[in-house]
Order: structure tokens, then C-alpha cells, then sequence
């Protein structure tokens, strides 16, 4: 497969897995509703040659001109599209199309997000309290501390990092931020560490608040939940929508939609998760789930 510019660079998670299931065909119209390096919108386009098209959605900037460059040889066999894919049905309507035959989505940051100390997605690095996966629209995680009071944002904390000691650390963020002290992804990380001290084990102290603020600033879990209620509406009969998660919150949304959606027939009973050579290969695999569901036939849904 081509190689992807070095600005973007992302290592594809549960390729084979993802492709299998949507089976693309020459002669099918497919979206990738999470473009981002391209890998698996170059998967889809090598299976359903010569004439399958792809539709690639991704709502950063980046991560589009990043996959135009490596899809560039499939030509017109690709429309980019620049959106969320939590308006998915707008943004094809606006190209022309109701319907694909199937429809895959990688939810969550991606690596070269994480990696950009200028995004601020990560506190490995000193960057600024951005972490917004446009970065040409809405407010950043700092405009959104600078809306919470200390209830609201234990909430945030609490709901999206699943973190029990919210409520001291969003005291604690607020306090800096009124004394002028809350400005880069080190501050946010030097007030969780101030409630909850040095890191201990694998998993750095800051990291559930970071999740937290992400998803929050992003509206990820409300994005997912429009994905699921809508994909039997955007795919032909028969088609398949899958889906691949990294944390507990995401999995159980798609889980229960593809469960009591009568119109969608999960493929399988349980997440499909990536074999231990991927996951030494890969990290961010680790937690990767996948799920699955096929469009029943409208007449009998």
C-alpha cells in the first residue's frame, strides 16, 4: 500500500477485520465516515476495484489532505469530504447520495492528533488546551474550562473519564485557572497531579481528565450516538456498518444500538479485537474493538 505523507502518519487498526466484514465489491459505494490516514478508505478501493467508490469524511483538515495524497492514484474513484460524521446524512446529501453499501468509522483521536504537541491532545508534550479535532471551528478545551463551574465540569470529568476524584480536580483546574496558572496541556496536568500525585503504574494520573475534556470538546459520544441511530437510514439493504471503539463508553453505545435496532442484525455476538501480533505491532490496538451489523431488507425490517 502507499505510503501516507510523514505529517500524518497512523497505523491502520483491525484492517483486514474491518474490510472483511463490510466486503466491498467492485461496483459498491462505500464511506469511510473516519478518513484520517486513508488506510482503510485504500483497503476498500484495492477490494472493489475497478469501479467501487469511496466517499472519506473526516472533520480535520489534516487528516484529509494527508489520505488525498495517499489516494490520489484511485482518482474520481474517491469524493473527500469534509464534515463530522455525526451529520453524515447531510453531508451526502450534499454530494448527491442517499444511500452507500457500506459504511465503516475508526471513532475517537487519532495517533498524529495525539503526536502534534499543537493540537493538544496529549500531555506528553507542552502544547496549548486545544484538543478540538477541527481545528477551524468551535471552542477549544480551554473556552470550555472557562464555561464550567466546579459542579459542571466534576461532571464532565466524571461522565466522559469515568474519574472518581473528579470533584477535587475540577476544583483544583478552576483554582488555577483564577489565579492565571491554566494556559498548556502541562498545567491541566500539573493541577490533576496536585489532587491525585505522581504516577504510579502504567497509566499517568492526568489521563482520564485529558479523555474527559476531549470527548466533551469534540461532542464524541454524541457524534456516535447520531452514527448509530442513523446508519440503517444511509445504507442500501444489505449493506454493513462497522464500527471500531477504543474505551468502555463508546463499545456500550454501539453495542446496545445495534442490539435494539430491529432494522440492523449484528454480525457478531461479541467485539472483535485485534490478535496479539497486531497489538505488539500496534499499541493503540490494545483496547480496539469492533463491531458489526447488516441492513435487513426494508420490507421485512
Amino acid at each position: 500500500m502507499t505510503e501516507v505523507s510523514p505529517t500524518f502518519v497512523h497505523e491502520t487498526v483491525l484492517l483486514e477485520e474491518t474490510i472483511d466484514a463490510i466486503a466491498p465489491r467492485s461496483g459498491g459505494l462505500y464511506c469511510d465516515a473516519t478518513l484520517g490516514g486513508g488506510g482503510h478508505s485504500e483497503a476498500i478501493l484495492e477490494r472493489s476495484a475497478p469501479d467501487g467508490r469511496l466517499i472519506g469524511v473526516d472533520r480535520d483538515p489534516a487528516a484529509l489532505a494527508a489520505a488525498k495524497e495517499r489516494l490520489a492514484a484511485h482518482g474520481d474513484r474517491v469524493t473527500f469530504v469534509h464534515g463530522a460524521f455525526g451529520d453524515l446524512p447531510k453531508l451526502l446529501a450534499e454530494i448527491g447520495v442517499e444511500r452507500v453499501d457500506g459504511l465503516i468509522a475508526d471513532v475517537g483521536v487519532s495517533s498524529p492528533q495525539i503526536d502534534d504537541p499543537t493540537r493538544g491532545f496529549s500531555f506528553r508534550e507542552s502544547g496549548p488546551l486545544d484538543m478540538r479535532m477541527d481545528p477551524t471551528k468551535g471552542p477549544t478545551a480551554l473556552d470550555l474550562i472557562d464555561e464550567q463551574d466546579a459542579e459542571s465540569l466534576a461532571n464532565i470529568i466524571y461522565q466522559y473519564g469515568e474519574e472518581r476524584r473528579s470533584r477535587p480536580i475540577a476544583r483544583m483546574i478552576l483554582k488555577m485557572r483564577d489565579e492565571g496558572e491554566l494556559e498548556t496541556t502541562d498545567d491541566l496536568r500539573r493541577a490533576v497531579v496536585r489532587v491525585m500525585g505522581p504516577k504510579r503504574g502504567r497509566i499517568d494520573p492526568a489521563t482520564r481528565t485529558f479523555q474527559a475534556l476531549r470527548i466533551a470538546v469534540n461532542d464524541e459520544l454524541g457524534q456516535l450516538e447520531g452514527l448509530v441511530g442513523f446508519a440503517k437510514d444511509v445504507l442500501n439493504d444489505d449493506g454493513v456498518v462497522a464500527l471500531i471503539s477504543f474505551h468502555s463508553l463508546e463499545d456500550r453505545i454501539v453495542k446496545w444500538a445495534f442490539r435494539e435496532d430491529e432494522a440492523l442484525k449484528p454480525l457478531t455476538k461479541k467485539p472483535v479485537q485485534a490478535t496479539e501480533e497486531e497489538k505488539a505491532r500496534n499499541p493503540r490496538a490494545r483496547t480496539a474493538k469492533l463491531r458489526a451489523a447488516r441492513r435487513l431488507p426494508r420490507e421485512a425490517s
